[in-house]
């Protein structure tokens, strides 16, 4: 009898610690999955995968570590759409600038995938929440790639448009201006 109990105080004390990590397991795993459907296998199954910061200013952290020059993050927490993405380094610095409210420059052409689509967003506010009369709200983000230029004279002529059905520039006149260019949503073979 004695030798059953502390057989059975070993099985539990190893499988308490499992269990209690499982919470932070699957949430990791979750975060990790949306991430890597921002972008074609391709380019996600070698990123590495961030989790965005718990604060403003705050720091990332990896939940996988990859090896390619290419980062993916889970959906945005707290938004009304599905918006993870897969950038390159250019995009990454970007991607700092724009949370910390920063100037950027680009000094390289930078690409990001969001195959998700994304959140209703401004097509003219890098920081709007909701619609208003001026900033070109767009309710319905389709899947796109994501394109930086070093030079912003090379978005002169390009539409702003994003109903025009192809390309067009997004937040311009901003340190945050971009072309989006529409793709077909990724979808998990799974």
């Amino acid at each position: 009898m004695q030798r059953f109990l502390s057989s059975i105080a070993i099985v539990a004390a190893v499988a308490l610690p499992a269990t209690a990590a499982s919470p932070k397991s699957a949430d990791a795993q979750a975060k990790i999955e949306s991430a890597m459907s921002a972008a074609p296998p391709s380019i996600s199954s070698r990123a590495t995968i961030k989790d965005w910061p718990a604060k403003q200013g705050g720091k990332m952290t990896t939940l996988r570590e990859g090896d390619s020059e290419w980062t993916c993050l889970p959906d945005i927490p707290d938004t009304a759409g599905n918006d993870p993405m897969c950038l390159d380094k250019q995009w990454m610095a970007w991607a700092d600038a724009w949370m910390n409210k920063k100037d950027f420059q680009a000094d390289e052409m930078g690409f990001g995938y969001m195959l998700q689509g994304g959140s209703p967003e401004s097509n003219v506010d890098p920081y709007a929440t909701e619609p208003t009369a001026e900033n070109e709200w767009i309710e319905n983000p389709v899947p796109h790639l994501m394109v930086l230029v070093p030079n912003e004279e090379t978005l002169e002529g390009l539409p702003t448009d994003p109903s025009s059905g192809g390309p067009w520039v997004m937040w311009r006149d901003t340190p945050y201006v971009h072309i989006m260019a529409p793709m077909p949503q990724y979808q998990n073979p799974r």
